[in-house]
């Protein structure tokens, strides 16, 4: 027998049989962590240290002199332009990496903005020096300028007009004058097919939601707190549960059973140290990759990902975790190193921190060598009193080593990529690997001394997973849509010493959803996954879930 906790309940398992993912003696209380609310931020800027919403960046600076923009030289045609604009009148600014970026297409409105601060700083000049140091052919190409745009500078000024009369407004009737309230709220209809085996096939069409409420604030600009509460319906779990498919293959990435009751499901806050770094404490809610950036464009449980499998890169959910600390930091223009330790019942004193029997430490390399183009390259290594990996995403016997049930040391490697290969198509590709050692090192000394036997010492056991996504952004012309496709394999226990068996059959994953744009805080997502030989069990059916996802940002 083992022993499963998942979400604080502790459930007593029997070894996995051949054909039945999970055994039909228990039920397990699945219960995925609740994806942190709002979408994903684009590939991180290397311009700006960020772990979640905090952001630690520079704002355009003043230029005094032209030869500050390195993508300018004396050569190009607009040169003398600019160096008038910036060093006679002061009124251009740059990016925070010196540049320019001239050849970028501009809207008459941006054009607009621009020539409203050159007319703003020349009429400074002109109350400062006088006008008699002005000649009149500047004067005649104020005037053509002003007569010229002068439709858009007139709308701009009404906007700043409605502008300050919303903010007033707004002021007023805010939640609160240092905390700001989020939310999020998803509807979902579900129903699934096939998988028995493993499961008992019971696959009734399921209404559900998912609710998220947090609150952030900042103390000093330069932090952020963040409070999180959430409640959901997604009971008996879901069509994971034995009676159903019987497979953490179908889990969704929205589905967690609260019972409808609002609970703490994150606490957390990030500090900027300098210019460059990031720390992060939280005490609820944690996981690898609260620190660690998943580089996925898929994560949000809204609008991302249909399944729990094909949001994020598994490896970053070892542990199973609820507790940690982080740092983010920007030691290079284009290089971010990231680091994050966690253990499971942290507020335990039998356990604690760092006596859990579960615990997990990961370090990321994230390199973003131009603007389209993200890398991640990550480390864990974790510690497991059973040997389980408790990811709940691939197939059982992975997520438990085998069932050795016995003390070991995880070692687990990841790489991502995210492409943007053009404004409207984006590729994503992940990986992992991971080997469970119940030889504490012994294993590698095996592969220097062919003498090493390892069944003296303890089991091993080796798992594999990736993922291949393509995304299209605004489809057919809809703007705010999204068309996504996903192909990959969850965990599959590849092979071992000392277990009973390694996963004989492959489980491929397929999925797609396409999310409709209502409003800005609106959108439906119809999605499905189909799962080969679920459990990565050849005997085993197939399974399809299908959903209708309806998110409501507030």
């Amino acid at each position: 027998m083992f022993s499963l906790l998942l979400s604080g309940s502790l459930i007593a398992l029997s070894p996995p049989s051949p054909i039945e993912e999970l055994p039909p003696s228990s039920i397990p209380s699945i219960e995925p962590q609740i994806v942190q609310l709002g979408e994903m931020p684009d590939p991180p800027d290397p311009g700006a240290i960020s772990t979640g919403e905090l952001e630690v960046e520079n704002d355009l600076e003043q230029l005094t002199s032209v030869s500050q923009l390195t993508d300018v030289r004396p050569t190009d045609w607009a040169f003398q332009a600019l160096q008038s604009l910036v060093e006679r009148y002061g009124c251009i600014v740059g990016y925070p990496d010196k540049t320019f970026r001239g050849d970028r297409p501009i809207t008459r409105y941006e054009f607009a903005a621009g020539l409203n601060a050159c007319l703003d700083k020349i009429r400074d000049l002109l109350a400062a020096i006088g006008g008699d140091r002005v000649t009149q052919a500047d004067l005649d190409t104020l005037k053509r300028l002003q007569e010229d745009f002068g439709g858009e500078l007139a709308a701009l000024r009404g906007r700043v007009d409605v502008l300050k009369v919303r903010t007033a407004q707004l002021e007023k009737q805010q939640f609160s004058t240092t905390a700001v309230l989020r939310g999020q709220a998803i509807f979902g209809l579900a129903t699934a097919a096939g998988g028995a085996p493993p499961g008992q096939g019971e696959t009734n069409t399921v209404f559900t939601n998912l609710l998220q409420l947090q609150l952030t604030t900042s103390f000093t600009g330069r932090d952020l707190l963040r409070v999180g509460f959430a409640a959901a319906n997604f009971g008996n779990e879901g069509f994971a549960g034995v009676e159903s498919l019987n497979t953490y293959m179908a889990l969704l990435s929205y589905q967690a059973d609260l019972n409808s009751r609002f609970e703490l499901s994150s606490l957390d806050y990030r500090f900027a140290v300098g210019d460059r770094l990031v720390l992060t404490v939280q005490p609820v809610g944690f996981s690898l990759y609260s620190v660690l950036s998943p580089n996925s464009s898929y994560l949000d449980s809204g609008t991302g990902a249909v399944s729990r499998f094909a949001a994020l890169n598994p490896v970053l959910r070892i542990g199973n975790l609820d507790a940690g600390v982080g740092f983010d930091w920007l030691f290079a223009d284009r290089w971010r190193l990231q680091g994050a330790y966690g253990a499971r019942t942290a507020n335990s004193p039998e356990q604690g921190l760092f006596g859990s029997g579960h615990q997990a430490f990961g370090l990321q390399l994230l390199h973003r060598p131009n603007r389209n183009l993200t890398l991640g390259f990550a480390y864990v290594n974790a510690f497991s009193i059973d040997g389980r990996l408790d990811t709940f995403t691939g197939s059982a016997n992975a997520d438990l080593s085998g069932g050795f049930n016995e003390p070991a040391k995880i070692h687990a490697l990841a790489a991502s990529l995210r492409w943007r290969l053009s404004p409207k198509l984006t590729l994503g590709v992940w990986g992992g690997a991971t080997l469970t050692d119940g030889t504490f090192g012994k294993v590698f000394d095996a592969i220097f001394d062919r003498d090493i036997d390892l069944k003296d010492f303890g089991a091993v056991t080796l798992s594999t997973t990736y993922l291949l996504s393509l995304g299209v952004d605004d489809p057919f012309g809809r703007k705010g849509d999204q068309l996504a496709i996903m192909v990959g394999q969850p965990p599959k226990l590849q092979a071992g010493v000392l277990i009973e068996r390694a996963d004989e059959g492959n489980s491929f994953h397929f999925e797609s959803f396409y999310r409709f744009r209502l409003t800005d805080q609106i959108s439906i997502s119809p999605g499905f996954f189909y799962v080969t030989n679920p459990g990565q069990i050849s005997r085993n059916n197939d399974i399809f879930i299908g959903t209708v996802r309806a998110t409501f940002n507030f």
